[in-house]
């Protein structure tokens, strides 16, 4: 039999002391994309050490790019001599974010081979509103089952296009498109993202002219070609609010450096409402988090940014399920995002969802269970729950959270969590 890891959990008390938020898996994905568009040397700095990043390198190693290791966190990456435009179906099948390359591979070369991106399993996801910004860019998208190939037999012209919902993928993949488009191409309606923002600062880096990045219409003024660069990947905002969030529910106090606090306003504006104590240093990216008491219930709404953020609906769950008082979430954004209530309801959480909305009753106490990491942000609500419930939690699936949070057992130990990564038998 084939074995597999799991994470076990025992309540160890309150979480202190100081963690290193990593660089965003968010932007560095759709940055590395990018780099197919370098015909020079590329720095990357601040790249995390996730299971996804490696997919991605992996995709830019086959299309023929040289990708080395500077460092633990830095790369150096080389694709002047790219030499395919038809992307790996078996590294595609793994992660959807390697869907944002389509982008790039069709600006170089005028065409582009794939097939439908995979990922993880929390709603539908469709790659239509990419495929509409590349068809009013001058190119022919054919679908056929689950194999896309995109073609721009006369280069791609600068267009005005607007995106009936701000999908983050789409903006990044429509902006990298028109970096070396012919003309002028606006983007209306486009997603504002931080990690929009950091996307749009490389390619400029890089040559590109991109105005109105982190608003909801962006101009790209098509260039010749782009070069080579350096430049350092933004924290990672989800994984900053998931420590914040742990802080808060085992009542502890933690230092989190690293980590940009007007990227995760709704957060900190709702871990204030229900209790806890949260101070921005605003100069040293520095966010300090305490809570020395039972917190309150809240209601949420996900929305795209600047609202409250989808990646962090399932973290705030878990915390509410120890708060006092009812509390109600409604997600707006993914139609099948509360797969994690069945594994925390194993723990004891008394949560009733109907449609997209979820209400939790707060308990005193959540009991050890075994469970399953159903998405990313899934696996990191689970690992919260078992920091505070009584006995030992189980976590499995947790590949899915490999794919998002680097050395979590690590970080979080030296947090003093009792928390350890265990290989079994399947």
């Amino acid at each position: 039999m084939a074995n597999k890891d799991i994470l076990v959990i025992n309540s160890n008390g309150p979480l202190r002391g100081e963690v290193k938020i990593d660089g965003a898996k968010n932007s560095a994905l759709p940055i590395l994309a990018a780099c197919v568009l370098g015909t020079e040397e590329i720095i990357l700095d601040g790249v995390p050490e996730l299971k996804d990043v490696e997919i991605m390198i992996e995709v830019l190693k086959h299309l023929g790019s040289k990708v080395e290791y500077i460092d633990e966190n830095s790369l150096r990456i080389d694709s002047s001599n790219i030499n395919t435009c038809e992307t790996p179906y078996e590294l595609m099948d793994k992660m959807r974010a390697s869907f944002v390359v389509m982008g790039p591979l069709l600006a170089r070369f005028s065409k582009a081979y794939t097939k439908a991106p995979g990922g993880c399993n929390i709603g539908a996801r469709p790659i239509d509103l990419h495929l509409k910004g590349f068809n009013a860019l001058g190119a022919t998208s054919i679908v056929d089952y689950d194999q896309i190939s995109i073609e721009a037999k006369d280069g791609l012209k600068g267009n005005e296009i607007y995106l009936d919902f701000p999908s983050v993928g789409a903006t990044q993949n429509i902006i990298m498109a028109a970096t070396l488009a012919e003309g002028e191409t606006v983007i209306e309606n486009a997603a504002k993202e931080p990690e929009i923002v950091d996307l749009a600062s490389f390619l400029s880096k890089m040559g590109a002219k991109i105005k109105g990045a982190g608003t909801s219409t962006i101009t790209i003024e098509g260039v010749e070609k782009l070069t080579g660069t350096r430049h350092t990947i933004i924290p990672d905002r989800i994984e900053a609010a998931t420590y914040m969030l742990a802080a808060a529910m085992t009542g502890g106090e933690v230092k989190i450096v690293n980590a940009i606090g007007s990227h995760i306003r709704p957060v900190i504006a709702k871990l204030i409402e229900i209790g806890a104590e949260v101070e921005e240093v605003e100069e040293d990216d520095v966010i300090y988090v305490k809570a020395d008491h039972r917190l309150k219930s809240t209601n949420i709404q996900t929305l795209p940014y600047p609202g409250f953020p989808t990646d962090v609906q399932a973290q705030f769950m878990a915390l509410l399920t120890v708060s006092e008082g009812e509390s109600r979430i409604q997600e707006t954004v993914f139609e099948n995002r509360f797969m994690h209530v069945e594994e925390l309801s194993k723990m004891g959480a008394v949560i009733a969802t109907s449609g997209n909305r979820a209400t939790i009753a707060g308990v005193e106490s959540l009991h050890g269970a075994d469970v399953r990491a159903t998405d990313l942000r899934a696996g990191a609500a689970l690992v919260m729950a078992g920091l505070v419930a009584k006995g030992e939690t189980r976590v499995s699936d947790i590949y899915h959270i490999d794919r998002g949070y680097s050395h979590l057992v690590e970080k979080l130990t030296e947090l003093g969590a009792d928390i350890k990564r265990v290989t079994i038998e399947a």
